[in-house]
């Protein structure tokens, strides 16, 4: 049978939806999935769960000022996400307003500078900045930082530390990669302790991260493009963990994606690019051996990524045991250790 979007459904009570972050980084929970085993720890155990040898393959982006407000030449309020920037001023980006922008319309924002509607791109809407500053400047000092929609708050000053890494150094993403969030430099210091390395790799998150899936065949479901930047360093690491029979670990799915996406190219090599990547149950992971993620939301494209990789119903059942018990879910929330299952039904 055909895979549907209810395959993925769970209940989730509201009041587990995590608003904000814990005090310290490494506070979260842990939910340790091996199989068909489960086991409640502590994200600070992590260097327990890894072995020297083993490396950790991180997404050092960084969240930009992507929200925008501001009101149309008819008076109309609007909401601008940027998606994503294709030239120093202009932008793909949604738009949120009563009525849609008209082609060679402007819209006035942070009552500071003009954006001119170029046209549509798909779901997004082409912009340009009347200005001549640097569009990433330009946001980081009139935009707002974008908490996902199910934050029901606006983001106050602890956010613009706490929904970034600590290792964020490459701007371009509209949402963390947040399975870095847990991580402190005291986290990443006992892992290099114990002879647990560490790589690197670039992939912006956009936008299209928080879009629901549309279609209940999900043949039929087209994911957003993100980009991403493979280092030399990274493919070379990822090859020396392999020799010496270590395990390749992703900080977050989005880690996972650059990886995953940059081998089904043909050969594994470093570079830049962008993907497309949808995975599901039957999916082959040929780079990722064990993923360090959060809880995802009901019907979407990233359960259906971590149901790929560890199993549908062991996944049925890890989702379960964290509501019995008051996991704390999505971008605020706890954390997930999966190991790979190569048998994954």
């Amino acid at each position: 049978m055909p895979l549907t979007l209810d395959d993925f459904d769970y209940t989730l009570p509201p009041e587990l939806i995590a608003q904000a972050p814990l005090p310290n980084r490494c506070d979260s929970r842990l939910l340790v999935l091996d199989g068909d085993d489960l086991a409640d720890r502590k994200f600070a155990d992590l260097p327990d769960l890894l072995t020297a040898g083993d490396l950790l393959v991180l997404n050092d982006t960084r969240v930009i000022h992507a929200r925008l407000h501001g009101v149309k030449a008819s008076g109309g309020q609007v909401e601008v996400m940027v998606e994503r920037a294709v030239g120093p001023h202009e932008a793909l980006a949604q738009i949120r307003a009563s009525k849609s922008p008209q082609t060679g319309s402007r819209i006035r924002l942070a009552d500071a500078f003009d954006v001119v509607v170029l046209g549509r791109v798909g779901e997004f809407y082409h912009l340009r900045f009347q200005t001549q500053e640097n569009l990433l400047d330009l946001l980081e000092r009139h935009g707002k930082l974008p908490l996902p929609p199910y934050i029901r708050r606006s983001a106050d000053g602890d956010d613009e530390s706490r929904y970034q890494t600590v290792y964020a150094r490459e701007p371009g993403s509209v949402a963390a990669p947040t399975a870095g969030l847990h991580f402190d430099e005291a986290m990443l210091e006992r892992l290099s302790a114990r002879g647990v390395r560490t790589a690197w790799l670039t992939l912006h998150v956009g936008a299209g991260t928080f879009q629901p899936v549309r279609t209940n065949d999900l043949g039929e479901h087209r994911m957003h493009r993100e980009r991403y930047v493979l280092p030399e360093e990274t493919v070379a690491a990822i090859a020396a963990t392999r020799a010496t029979g270590g395990r390749v670990i992703a900080v977050g799915t989005t880690s996972l994606r650059a990886l995953e996406g940059a081998i089904q190219e043909g050969a594994f090599e470093a570079g830049s690019g962008e993907t497309d990547l949808f995975v599901l149950p039957g999916f082959r992971f040929r780079v990722v051996d064990a993923l360090i993620t959060n809880f995802h939301l009901p019907k979407s494209t990233l359960l259906m990524l971590v149901s790929a990789f560890a199993g549908m119903q062991p996944i049925r059942r890890a989702y379960a045991h964290a509501v019995a018990r008051s996991y704390r879910f999505f971008s605020y929330g706890d954390a997930m250790f999966i190991a790979r299952r190569n048998d994954a039904v």
